[in-house]
């Protein structure tokens, strides 16, 4: 039913279609016009209503066509934003993965995020490159980094020489004062220029740390020492190391002070004048070489220190005067005289005369003389005499008789003085027999240089002088 009456409406519409064309079409002349049918009102109601529907169908497709077509282009526009958003995401990624380290917080690192985020489409962003950018930010940092070594580098080089000059200036101040001459003096400050400007030239910390002044520094001192030494007006010096002194040439001086290699030791050593003092010794003879000591003798004085232990405290001298120390002589004399004549004609005549000395409490020297005559004669007798006496005489009180000039004959007691001083010590080394004791004193006066006198003084009861053999 529905179906025939769409049928019979679309019939209609079509009719109303078919009339409304041929109402518009020009009147042609033809045959006459059949009589005009008359519409229903229905059709036209149906024709509004057709018509309306078009138009609503007509809308109803536009506003899919363009909800279609804004779908779509959302759909693009959204896909592109994410292809955007995806290509940002990437390079930022990319970005992160090549600003690692020190790169991490660089200002590059976060210009470069920025430009990646302000990019407008997915070819600004892929035409981004980021590995470049970072290689190139690597190579700016690594310039700068090493321009910064290669500053520090330079600021410490520069520290290192200015202190090393200084160091090297440091040292040749006592050269510098020392009182040399012109020459020596110019020589100095040459080696001096020289030395800055090999640390000015420098190049790298170990060329600088390779200039040692030192060996420039022992040959000058050497020469330094070599000038004092032959400044001294006496023909020896005093070479002294620290508490150790001894006394030499100046050939043997110099000969010391050049074989030194080392700095720090040569200049342990000073040069000074030996200016000799005498001083007298009372020693026994047990500590002087037992008294046998000749004038210019070389020694050397050792002292008792510590209980048992000895020092030495001159390690030269000389030998000025020896002197045995005694009060009185004891002196023995003893004669004898016997004469014998027999009556077988034979006359026998024998004579004797000994002289003891005395010089010690314990051994006497002896000297005899006999002599014999025999005759023989008718008669014969016999006699003898004999005659002993001693005496004791004061060696000061016969040296001031000397003196005094009350001694009739001097030189003859001179000469029996003689015999009790050296001639006694000779005749010990003749029979190899001690007539002295080894505490006879013995006065010995020696010339020792000045600056030990101090010590000898305080060792003075208890030294011992050894005599220089060498």
């Amino acid at each position: 039913m529905a179906e025939d009456i769409e049928e019979k409406i679309r019939r209609l519409r079509e009719l109303g279609r078919i009339v409304t064309e041929t109402e518009e079409q020009p009147p042609t002349p033809g045959p006459p016009k059949p009589p005009r049918r008359r519409v229903s009102r229905i059709g036209t109601f149906r024709e509004r209503e057709r018509r309306k529907r078009i138009i609503i169908g007509a809308l109803v497709l536009t506003i899919i066509i363009v909800g279609a077509v804004i779908s779509i282009y959302t759909y693009m526009e959204s896909k592109a934003a994410r292809e955007l958003e995806n290509a940002k995401r990437a390079k930022i990624a990319e970005v992160n993965k090549c600003f690692t380290g020190e790169l991490a917080n660089d200002t590059t690192k976060v210009q470069l995020i920025n430009k990646i985020l302000a990019a407008k489409n997915v070819e600004e962003v892929m035409s981004i490159n980021v590995k470049a950018i970072c290689e190139k930010r690597k190579q700016e940092l690594e310039e700068a980094k090493r321009r910064a070594e290669e500053l520090k580098r330079l600021k410490e080089l520069q520290a290192l020489k200015n202190q090393t000059k200084e160091n090297i200036k440091m040292a040749f101040e006592p050269l510098l004062q020392a009182q040399v001459p012109d020459e020596l003096k110019a020589e100095i400050i040459s080696t001096l220029n020289s030395l800055l400007a090999q640390v000015d030239a420098a190049k790298t910390k170990d060329e600088v740390l390779a200039i040692s002044p030192d060996e420039y520094l022992l040959n000058l001192w050497k020469k330094v020492y070599y000038y004092r030494i032959d400044s001294i007006p006496t023909r020896d010096v005093i070479l002294k190391k620290g508490k150790e002194s001894k006394i030499c040439s100046k050939d043997e001086a110099k000969e010391i002070i050049g074989k030194v290699t080392n700095l720090a030791d040569l200049l342990q050593y000073s040069v000074e004048k030996v200016e000799f003092v005498q001083i007298a010794l009372v020693l026994p003879r047990d500590s002087v070489v037992g008294g046998f000591l000749q004038p210019g003798d070389k020694v050397t004085i050792y002292a008792k220190s510590n209980g048992t232990k000895f020092e030495e405290i001159v390690p030269e001298g000389r030998v000025d005067l020896v002197l045995v120390a005694v009060s009185k002589i004891n002196v023995y004399e003893s004669e004898s005289k016997s004469t014998s004549v027999s009556s077988s004609s034979s006359t026998t005549s024998q004579q004797s005369s000994t002289t003891n000395y005395s010089p010690g409490a314990e051994t006497s020297y002896q000297t005899s003389q006999t002599s014999q005559v025999q005759s023989s004669t008718t008669q014969s007798s016999s006699e003898t005499i004999s005659a002993s006496y001693s005496y004791t005489v004061d060696l000061a009180e016969i040296l001031k008789a000397i003196a005094a000039g009350k001694v009739s004959d001097p030189q003859k007691i001179r000469e029996e003085l003689e015999k009790y001083g050296w001639k006694v010590l000779d005749l010990e080394k003749n029979t190899n027999l001690m007539a002295l004791p080894e505490t006879t004193k013995v006065l010995v006066i020696v010339e020792v240089p000045k600056d030990f006198v101090p010590k000898v003084l305080t060792y003075k009861s208890s030294v011992v002088l050894a005599r220089a053999t060498g």
